[in-house]
């Protein structure tokens, strides 16, 4: 398996983790330093493993929180480091996220987490519409 395939793999599995409220193998995924970090959409930063994995815990906990889709997910591999640029579908809503890893043996770990809205992008009024007989149906 390549490296990109493996990283893609790891970052699924924090996914499939996440759906099936899996608190255990959430845990597992985490790199086991003081090194990590986390930052959920409108929280501050998150430092630490404790404090990190505690707040995944407490999300998954909770029974109204809506299920995560990534999609669209993206590999850099850069030596032991990489990271998986993606969207993740929250509850109708569309984040941009980081899922940071550093490869611990023959294993990705996630090393960070970050996630944010994606701003609307409204659309700009067309400054030359087709005539009418140019339209089209």
């Amino acid at each position: 398996m390549t490296d990109n395939h493996a990283l893609i793999a790891a970052n699924a599995a924090f996914y499939a983790a996440f759906a099936a409220r899996d608190f255990p193998a959430m845990e597992r995924l985490w790199a086991d330093d003081e090194s990590i970090s986390c930052i959920h959409p409108g929280w501050p930063a998150i430092i630490g493993r404790a404090a990190v994995i505690g707040s995944w815990r407490d999300i998954m906990a909770n029974p109204a929180q809506p299920q995560i889709v990534c999609a669209e997910p993206q590999a850099i591999v850069e030596g032991d480091s990489a990271r998986v640029l993606c969207i993740e579908i929250v509850g109708g809503t569309a984040l941009a996220a980081t899922n940071q890893f550093r490869r611990a043996g023959e294993v990705w770990r996630l090393v960070h987490h970050q996630a944010s809205p994606i701003a609307e992008i409204a659309e700009q009024p067309d400054e030359n519409p087709p005539s009418p007989s140019r339209r089209i149906h």
